[in-house]
């Protein structure tokens, strides 16, 4: 057990955070892997062509723990989209797949504190076309590199509804802890959500950015692109 740092007082208080000075906001800029590029979306470039990949869905079954419901035409997708790209937080991303060059999914950097370090993932909306794929991994890998490589925020935040199992699941697998449920955060589309919180903070960063780059080597894939390890295995 680390000693508690104290105050002049004697009082307990948190370890010092030197020369602090705060974060920039994250750039209007591409972010580039091997698999997927995640641009600043653009409507005009991306709004058909993720509305496409989405379609491909059998349901909206994908849109039950997201703000909005699954958009029955093009042109409320473009709206929708036009009020989300209107501003600079939430800053959503189009996940583009290098193969095809095109927009497959979205994600958001939201909630932006640059004064304290801290920023929140969300918005998040992968099409089939990108789910369950090392494009998909690469995309949470090349935010959460600008987060804290490019711009040194201290936290990454994950949020989600308390019964989105899925989204739980995959919080956990990219490397973030589970720090509690907020009860009654929200009612939308008229119920109620607890919200479950989780993070990933500077220090811990490192070894999950070790595991993400084991885990996309080529190495760990074998003949059929079945992986060999588990990227949660790899942090271990």
């Amino acid at each position: 057990m680390t000693t508690p740092h104290k105050d002049e007082f004697g009082n307990p208080v948190g370890h010092p955070v030197e020369n602090w000075q705060g974060c920039e906001m994250p750039p209007r800029s591409d972010m580039v892997g091997d698999h997927v590029i995640v641009s600043p979306l653009d409507v005009a470039r991306d709004a058909k062509q993720l509305f496409d990949a989405n379609t491909t869905a059998k349901d909206g079954g994908r849109f039950t723990y997201l703000p909005t419901r699954a958009f029955e035409d093009l042109a409320s997708y473009k709206i929708w989209l036009d009020g989300m790209t209107s501003t600079n937080d939430p800053m959503l991303h189009a996940i583009i797949d290098k193969a095809t060059n095109k927009a497959v999914g979205v994600a958001a950097f939201m909630r932006i504190d640059p004064a304290n370090g801290v920023m929140e993932i969300g918005n998040i909306n992968y099409a089939p076309a990108l789910s369950q794929t090392i494009g998909g991994t690469e995309a949470m890998y090349l935010m959460m590199k600008r987060a804290f490589d490019e711009l040194g925020y201290r936290r990454y935040e994950w949020k989600c509804d308390d019964q989105n199992a899925p989204s739980r699941a995959a919080a956990a697998r990219y490397g973030f802890t589970y720090e509690g449920t907020f009860r009654n955060a929200i009612v939308y589309k008229g119920r109620n959500r607890d919200t479950a919180w989780f993070s990933i903070t500077d220090t811990e960063w490192p070894a999950i950015r070790a595991a993400f780059e084991a885990w996309m080597s080529p190495d760990n894939f074998d003949e059929t692109g079945r992986q060999r390890k588990r990227l949660q295995d790899l942090r271990k």
